[in-house]
């Protein structure tokens, strides 16, 4: 028979050529896909907005391709089981596990560090803080010079990948770093106001090797410090 002559099926009364038929299927199935448990949110910002800081080309790579991958990831490990129906943050505190993590916690880490960083930089950021927020910077550390020193001393020496976070912790605030994907959000280290990445991928493509101007840089020109001032006064 001539595939010509075969008639297309009908839908509510209306006949559909082959390329219709196509189209309605692939529509039909695009609606009955399920959600993914977590999303990869959008930067809230333009993956140039922060140029020549931060480039282009590292948001593609690091935003685009490692954080989409870890959520990807972790919405194939949750599937089918009860952690699918927990936040992002539920599911971090959840499998940390007391520190003996379950399969689940790095990927689940890594995303809700990665958003946490996103949104602890802003174009046009760096300086120093103000009201309460610089106050309390100036009573635990001595001065802003003070912490700025022990804040990139932490993300220098921190062998191989990792974070390094200022926190508040009992009402004083720290400075601490973390290895890998570990997150003071799930260890109870303290309620985290900032994070810098300091896996290589965060900078390789704009400085290479260079840990330290990159860590010069996110202080000087890239922290979002009203995003950190919120932070602590809610925390």
């Amino acid at each position: 028979m001539m595939l010509s002559a075969i008639k297309a099926p009908c839908f509510a009364g209306q006949c559909l050529t082959n390329k219709k038929l196509h189209q309605r299927t692939a529509t039909q199935k695009l609606r009955l896909a399920p959600c993914a448990a977590i999303q990869l949110d959008d930067l809230p910002y333009s993956l140039d907005a922060l140029e020549p800081h931060m480039s282009k080309s590292t948001f593609e790579v690091h935003w685009g391709k490692h954080h989409r991958t870890y959520v990807n990831n972790l919405n194939n490990q949750i599937q089918g089981k009860d952690l699918e129906s927990k936040s992002l943050e539920e599911i971090v505190k959840a499998t940390w596990n007391g520190g003996s993590p379950s399969p689940e916690f790095n990927n689940a880490a890594q995303s809700w560090n990665h958003k946490f960083f996103w949104h602890s930089m802003k174009p046009g950021g760096g300086g120093e803080p103000s009201g309460d927020l610089k106050s309390a910077i100036e009573k635990d550390f001595g001065s802003f010079e003070d912490f700025k020193k022990e804040f990139s001393t932490a993300g220098a020496t921190q062998f191989g990948s990792g974070w390094a976070w200022l926190v508040k912790d009992g009402g004083k605030l720290k400075v601490i770093k973390t290895p890998n994907a570990e997150t003071p959000l799930a260890s109870g280290a303290g309620v985290p106001l900032l994070t810098m990445d300091v896996w290589e991928h965060a900078y390789y493509l704009d400085v290479q090797n260079r840990r330290p101007d990159y860590i010069k840089t996110f202080l000087g020109e890239l922290v979002n410090w009203d995003a950190v001032a919120e932070r602590f006064s809610s925390a």
